[in-house]
């Protein structure tokens, strides 16, 4: 999975966000409303947390028998009229697309929204093949349209307002109103205008799928827009990528899912449009399709007994509209087509932590659950970020002064004596190191702890001596 180009790691790459108040104030104003809703979509079923464990133990029995149900959905497929196609990584994805469109001699395709497209970065190299793709999906097209990346899962175009993206509709759609004003229905009136010539005359299309029933070889996509029923049905090529992970056993298994994940994503109790195909049928649809099935890191990732659950990821985007960080920071500071925590998770996994955005990622969280509690499949992304976190440490270099206090703290608390002279020498720092109960910069490497925050100042009297002073706590009554 390609990092974006020239991206810092997250440390430095969420300051330059945090500072963009019109960016923060985009942010917090649409992942408070999605939030709120979704909260309320939710709060309307009385099993939901049945629902939920039971996504999570459905995700979980695909996953410990992923080569049964991958055979299975290849044999549904390819009987269907179909064909399946094997890709170990983004570069062998973005081949098999670009050979299968050229071989139908066309050199443009319209697109589904798809994460797994982002992934392999198939828009690029489909450009550099001498192939344009068309984005589809309002926010995915208002995104490319202004020379731009994703940053939500849901809602890519999260970090633009109204005027942005009118003035991005006069700057780049040719066939734009000249007098385009920021009025949604007029934004949408234009973009629907543009999109409804591409897709009467595009004949390939490219999608992902939400899921894929292995018993029947039928793939799902779920959407708001129709973009995507327009896309799956009018071209005659199809082409779906999509992650190895997607499958769901049968019909009534996706059943769970379809409750889980409109309401945790757009907040409705069902999307607007639900469409699946199974093959190929004369006379209605696509003449041709064919399944890129995606591996790209997840094989490993399902090695790791703790990061594995990631791959239960339905990409709802729940755990980015209640996460703290990503609402002040936006998804462009992840370095990833997957921001905020399954991001900060799911991306080290597929790409390894190697390079310096991957290995700051698993830093990226204030540990706080509120991700956990909003995941439909129950992913605990807190227990993975520390797992993570480990890794990160085991596999880099060690700050030499990172050994010398590790080795003082192991030697000082080893000693109830030494141990009660450190803090005695802490709480008589506090005058000259705090004020008003905060440390506000720390010397040396500490620094980097109060770059973005205040330390606690050592309190006054450590419970050691408090204990021994008040005899445990008791008052002078003796209780």
């Amino acid at each position: 999975m390609p990092t974006y180009l020239g991206m810092p790691a997250f440390p430095d790459a969420a300051r330059r966000a945090v500072a963009d108040t019109r960016l923060r104030g985009n942010l917090a104003h649409a992942t408070t409303t999605i939030r709120g809703r979704r909260a309320a979509a939710v709060a309307e079923l009385d099993d939901w947390a049945a629902l939920r464990e039971a996504g999570k133990q459905i995700k979980d029995h695909v996953l410990e028998n992923l080569g049964h149900y991958l055979r299975l959905l290849e044999e549904k497929v390819t009987e269907a009229g179909g064909t399946v196609h094997w890709a170990r990584d983004a570069a062998e994805a973005d081949r098999i697309v670009a050979d299968l469109v050229k071989a139908t001699g066309e050199t443009e395709v319209v697109k589904v929204k798809s994460m797994a497209t982002q992934e392999i970065g198939l828009n690029e190299f489909l450009a550099a093949e001498g192939i344009t793709a068309y984005e589809t999906d309002l926010a995915e097209l208002i995104v490319q349209l202004g020379d731009d990346r994703p940053s939500h899962i849901l809602v890519p175009a999260i970090h633009r307002n109204r005027s942005d993206i009118r003035d991005i509709f006069l700057r780049a759609m040719e066939d734009a109103p000249p007098g385009l004003t920021d009025a949604p229905a007029e934004l949408a009136e234009a973009a629907r205008r543009h999109l409804r010539a591409k897709f009467l005359s595009a004949k390939v299309a490219v999608s992902g799928a939400n899921f894929a029933v292995a018993g029947t070889g039928t793939l799902v996509v779920l959407e708001s827009e129709g973009n995507g029923r327009m896309c799956l049905t009018l071209p005659e090529t199809l082409i779906s990528v999509v992650g190895v992970e997607k499958i769901v056993p049968s019909w009534r298994d996706l059943e769970v899912f379809l409750q889980l994940l409109p309401r945790s994503s757009t907040a409705e109790r069902m999307n607007p449009y639900t469409s699946a195909w199974t093959g190929v049928h004369p006379g209605d649809g696509p003449r041709d399709f064919h399944l890129v099935l995606l591996d790209n890191g997840r094989t490993a990732t399902l090695a790791d007994e703790v990061g594995r659950q990631a791959l239960r990821c339905i990409r709802c985007s729940a755990c980015l509209n209640v996460c703290p960080v990503y609402q002040r920071a936006g998804g462009h500071a992840y370095g990833s087509p997957y921001p905020g925590p399954i991001g900060a998770i799911l991306s080290p996994q597929i790409r390894g932590i190697g390079s310096d955005v991957d290995a700051s990622l698993p830093y990226a969280s204030t540990l706080c659950g509120a991700c956990f509690e909003a995941c439909p499949v129950a992913i605990d992304i807190p227990e993975v970020l520390v797992h993570l976190r480990a890794r990160v440490v085991e596999k880099g270099p060690r700050h030499p002064l990172e050994r010398v206090a590790m080795a003082a703290a192991g030697w000082t608390l080893r000693s109830p004596t030494r141990l009660g002279l450190a803090q005695r020498a802490a709480s008589a720092s506090r005058r000259v190191v705090a004020r008003r109960g905060r440390i506000r910069r720390l010397p040396g490497p500490l620094g980097a702890w109060t770059e973005t925050r205040d330390a606690p100042a050592p309190p006054p009297e450590s419970f050691r001596a408090w204990w021994s002073r008040t005899g445990g706590g008791r008052t002078e009554d003796g209780r």
